[in-house]
């Protein structure tokens, strides 16, 4: 096992990597890989072709602008309409025997098609491709799974994925109520939670209002907000931190209907660092869940994690 050079271009992949205590493999990492603080160090593969530095209804513009481009280019062309770029250059020199990604969303993360890219134009390499996929919370344990086997560890992975599902299941007592949540995935426009989120939800003690699980996050209007008024609001858009979520929150204070809803109301609207947690699909989703049961049930922020808005 000691042989292999693992490049991870998905950070919950490191993550898991990390968990099965392999961080000596890993030769190479995404921009977006920050965790554990010692895979900093490593050589860093990927950089976005957005301006992520931007406001969200911008984020979301260039985001939009950019798969509309790629609807009407011709297949030889799309990779050039990628939201990621890799560097193909310093890929041959780490020559890594795995490289793990994702085919979940390609708006999110480097995906499996910009890695085939990279691949294509580096020389003499044949890695092994790892693509996750995680839509529901199952997928994302049978992922910790397939990356154990891919790196040789698959008791370690087996073990994990035990000690998570016995956190996941003393969380929420069934005699308890169950507050209906609006998790916010992004704010302007408004996105509600798809994927694993419904279920980590429910996991955590409490109903959601939007999304499905397994199905990408959903559009929703204030109107549909206004309509569900729900119990309790997280804000958690897809990679912010906890501090760039805060900055958002005057988006929502403009809005009229924002200080009707009764979660407004009652100061029961919370950010969270979706970033490193809750859009993140590895094994700090257990924590999440934790943190989502102390939000719908009382207890106290984290600080750097979430924090319960005045």
């Amino acid at each position: 096992m000691s042989s292999l050079r693992v490049v991870s271009l998905l950070a919950s992949a490191t993550e898991i990597v990390a968990a099965l205590g392999c961080v000596d493999l890993l030769v190479g990492r995404s921009h977006e890989c920050d965790w554990p603080p010692e895979i900093q160090a490593l050589p860093v593969l990927s950089r976005p072709e957005i301006d992520i530095a931007r406001s969200s209804a911008e984020i979301d513009a260039q985001v939009k602008a950019r798969s509309q481009e790629a609807v009407s280019c011709p297949p030889d062309a799309i990779a050039a309409l990628s939201f990621y770029s890799i560097d193909a250059e310093q890929l041959t020199l780490l020559r890594p025997d795995i490289i793990l990604t994702q085919t979940q969303c390609e708006v999110c993360a480097v995906s499996e098609r910009d890695v085939v890219a990279a691949l294509a134009r580096a020389a003499g390499m044949a890695p092994r491709i790892v693509a996750l996929n995680p839509r529901h919370l199952s997928d994302c344990w049978q992922d910790i799974r397939r990356v154990g086997q891919a790196l040789q560890r698959a008791d370690a992975a087996e073990k994990l994925c035990e000690a998570i599902t016995l956190r996941l299941a003393a969380l929420a007592p069934v005699d308890q109520m169950r507050p209906r949540v609006a998790f916010l995935e992004w704010l302007d426009p408004l996105m509600g939670a798809g994927n694993w989120m419904p279920e980590l939800i429910a996991a955590a003690g409490g109903t959601p209002c939007f999304g499905e699980a397994g199905a990408h996050s959903p559009w929703i209007s204030w109107e549909e907000l206004a309509v569900a008024d729900p119990d309790i609001i997280v804000l958690s858009p897809c990679g912010y931190d906890l501090a760039r979520t805060y900055e958002d929150l005057p988006l929502l204070q403009a809005q009229p209907i924002w200080h009707t809803l009764r979660a407004v109301q009652a100061g029961r609207v919370f950010a969270a660092d979706g970033n490193a947690y809750f859009n993140r699909s590895g094994p700090r989703l257990v924590d999440s869940a934790e943190m989502l049961a102390a939000m719908l049930h009382g207890g106290d922020g984290s600080r750097d994690a979430w924090i319960r808005l005045p």
